[in-house]
Parts: C-alpha cells; structure tokens; sequence
C-alpha cells in the first residue's frame, strides 16, 4: 500500500519512479529538466524520484505515495497545487484559445497590474523564463551605457553572460568569459575593488538566505549610481513573496531594471521584465527582445488571477507568519535537543536548513533527515519553501515528524554512523554558489565542488 501522511510509514515503494528512471538514463542528459528536482538532489533509493498530482500543499508520486511538500515546484507555486481560482481561469481561456496571430488584451491587462505593484516598473516585457529576462536586461544595461562589464552575486540562470562564471563554461568564447565578474553578498568592499568605467551593470538577487547587513543593498544603489552603472535586481525568489512588490518594496529601493518569474502565475511558464522607461524604450528598436510565447495567454490569465489573489488574500503576510512557525519550531526542537550543528536560517517565507561540520559531513546529515522524513510524509530537500496552501496542519506535522527525526540525527552523530543508516546514495552538491568565487581579478580556476542548493 502506498505512504499516507503518517509517522509510522515504512520507507516508500518507488518501483514506478525506478523504473521510469532507468528508461531516462542515457536518454535525457542528467535524467531531467532542473537540477534541484533531479535524483542526486535526493536519497538515491529511498526518495521518489517523479510526481505526477499536486493538491494544495501535498503531492503525489508516481507510485501513489502522498506527501507535505515543502520544495513547490523549487518556488513557483506561490498559492498552491491545483489552486482553484487560478486554475479555473486557465479552463475558461483555454476555450478561448492559447496562442494567436496578434497581440492579446492580457498582455496590457497584466502589465497595468504590474505597474501599479513593482515600484520601477515604468515599462513591462515578457518572456518565458528566468535567464530570458535577466540575459534582457544585461543587454538594456550594456546598450544604454555603452560599456560591457558585468557584476553579479546569485544565481541568474544558464546563458553565456552568467554561466561563463561557473566551472560549467565550455562552449562559451573566452571573450565572453572575461566579460562578467562577482562579489560577495554583504562585502561592498568586494564591489569597490570590481567597479571600473566599463562595468555596465550590477545583478544580484536581493537576498538568498542572508539578510543584508550594515545597510548593503542601499549602498550597493548608490556605489551603481556614483559609478553610472545600471542596478538590476533579480527578483525570481523575493518578487510577490517577501512583499507583493517584491524586495524593491520590502527594502525601499527602486533599481534601474527587475526580473521576475516563480511566484507570479503559481506555476505557468511566465517572466517579466521591469524597468525604468529610459532605459526599457531602448527595446523599441535598438535592442531586440522578443519571442513567440511571450504573449501566451494561458500564463497570462494565470498571473492576472495569481496576482489578484496575493493582494486581496495578502499572502506575503500569511508565508511570513507560517514560515516563522516552522522556522522557530526546527529551532526550537534543536535547541532543546543541544543539536548546535543544525539551525533553519534565512527569511521565514524561505528558510533553509543548515548543517555545520560540527555534526560531520553536512551532506550526510541533510541525506539522513530527508530519508526519515520522507519515509513520514514529507516531500524534504532542506528547505520551507513557503505557499498559501500551507496549513496549521501542515507546519504541527511537519514540527511532529522533526521531533521524531532530529533525535535520529543526534544519535547517529553521537555514534559516527550517519552513513550506515542511509538506504541509498547521499544528496550530491548542486549547481549553486553565491560567494567566493571567481572574483575579480583572481584568474577563473575556481573549482566549483561546493554549490548550495537552489
């Protein structure tokens, strides 16, 4: 029989996922579409490995097992699996048609709703994806400085401007490589020493996990206006999640150009571009971005409806107050337990958990929560990735099994014996780093073995 949600679950039947993983191998490269959903982001043997029905809060494997999920989609399902309101309008325009020969209404609809919640945005364009936007905004930045320069701090997706930073480089031209540089979060230091007269613009994503310290990001805007660089805020995490109009609104600062994606249509393929209308007109016939999708309707109503019901359910404010539970709850269970090698930091809308060496190898302890809280239920990569669907129930659930599962940990740290309790291959390092590397003008030879999770 399949896992319910309960905490006497055996280890779930995964025969289906195995199966389906194996026909992958060899097929698709790396076996899927996103490393922070794929196999080695997870205990190999033990943790599902496909969904296939999402309601809410829970999912469902291929094999019927159900689970708390706390990764929603790796951010975009800001409402909810399946979510009513935002499903029922993509029913209605789907009868209407998806794609057409000329512009749609939804396209002026939405950006007006845009407008009037993202503090810059003067003027809207859309794409499809993340990197989509932020590769359009570096080249709004580089056209309308005329310079070539760029400074980055986060993740910004797989094009050649950003990727070029990362051990994953090949088949980029080393002109290009030699184009883009990165700082540390919270160290305006490691800005100062990048910023020249050909630096066109400055990327970051607003916060990660770090809160900013000693005013940063508002010195970061003025270090970027003294030095007529452009500042783009790469807002596909903070964007109608840590408030509706995003860290701009949250933190009081309106950067030259925006990028947002995950939260706003709860799950439909959607990005936007926000920006200054100075520098966004340069769109109109000096810098071509444009694309087929852009104007899908299908995710266009789904950010209309999406949009309309995080301002009237103001659900930034409900995954502050539910994430805070979690959050401090972990914190809680760990204290009491002096398990000083874990603690859930970050925003309480997004917070992560971390492993400190102290308890031994971080990855190996990450692998032996997420096993045993997967085998109760709960869908667990070291995240609480925060939805309106999340319950009360959910999150004394959640806080129920990590009462059960952190005593686990201790134990097997007290014993040196993490490793032998796995029923599978440990979690893998992902493609993810944010510090540290690559800096300006240290020569690229970093060797990137240790990315964060997405």
């Amino acid at each position: 029989m399949a896992n319910k949600i309960n905490l006497q679950n055996n280890y779930p039947d995964i025969t289906k996922s195995d199966e389906l993983y194996k026909r992958a191998l060899g097929l698709i490269p790396s076996v899927t579409q996103t490393l922070a959903k794929g196999p080695t982001q997870y205990v190999n043997g033990v943790a599902p490995k496909y969904l296939v029905k999402g309601k809410g809060s829970h999912v469902w494997d291929v094999d019927g097992n159900e689970y708390i999920d706390f990764n929603m989609g790796i951010g975009p399902l800001s409402l909810g699996y399946a979510y009513p309101k935002v499903d029922e309008a993509i029913k209605k325009q789907l009868e209407d048609g998806i794609t057409f020969s000329l512009m749609h209404p939804l396209e002026v609809e939405v950006a007006e709703m845009i407008r009037d919640i993202i503090p810059n945005a003067e003027a809207v364009k859309y794409s499809k994806t993340g990197a989509d936007v932020a590769s359009a905004a570096v080249r709004l930045a580089r056209a309308y400085t005329g310079r070539n320069k760029i400074l980055c701090c986060g993740y910004h997706g797989w094009h050649d401007w950003y990727i070029s930073v990362t051990a994953r480089n090949k088949g980029i031209p080393e002109a290009v490589q030699n184009l883009t540089f990165t700082f540390n979060y919270n160290d305006i230091d490691s800005v100062k020493n990048s910023l020249d007269e050909d630096v066109a613009a400055v990327i970051l994503e607003p916060v990660v996990f770090q809160e900013p310290k000693d005013n940063f990001l508002h010195k970061l805007a003025e270090l970027c206006k003294q030095n007529g660089s452009l500042l783009i805020f790469d807002e596909m995490w903070t964007g109608f999640r840590m408030a509706l109009g995003g860290a701009q609104e949250y933190f009081d600062i309106v950067p030259d150009l925006a990028t947002y994606s995950k939260a706003v249509a709860n799950g439909m393929p959607i990005a936007i571009l926000t920006g200054k209308k100075e520098i966004m007109n340069l769109a109109e016939n000096d810098v071509f971005f444009y694309t087929t999708f852009g104007g899908e309707a299908l995710s266009l109503v789904a950010a209309k409806t999406t949009i309309e019901e995080l301002r009237e359910k103001n659900v930034p404010k409900y995954l502050n107050e539910m994430g805070k539970k979690l959050k401090d709850g972990y914190n809680e269970i760990a204290s009491k337990l002096e398990m000083g090698y874990t603690k859930a930091a970050g925003y309480n809308w997004r917070s992560i958990i971390n492993f400190d060496p102290k308890g031994g190898d971080p990855l190996l302890q990450k692998s032996l929560v997420q096993q045993e809280m997967i085998r109760r239920g709960v869908l667990w990569q070291g995240f609480h990735n925060m939805s309106y669907s999340h319950s009360d129930a959910d999150v004394n659930y959640t806080l129920e099994a990590y009462r059960d599962v952190l005593p686990i940990l201790k134990k097997a740290v007290e014993n040196d014996n993490i490793k032998k309790l796995l029923k599978g291959e440990p979690v893998q390092p992902v493609f993810r780093k944010v510090d540290n590397f690559n800096m300006k003008p240290v020569k690229k030879d970093t060797d990137f073995t240790d990315f964060k999770n997405k």
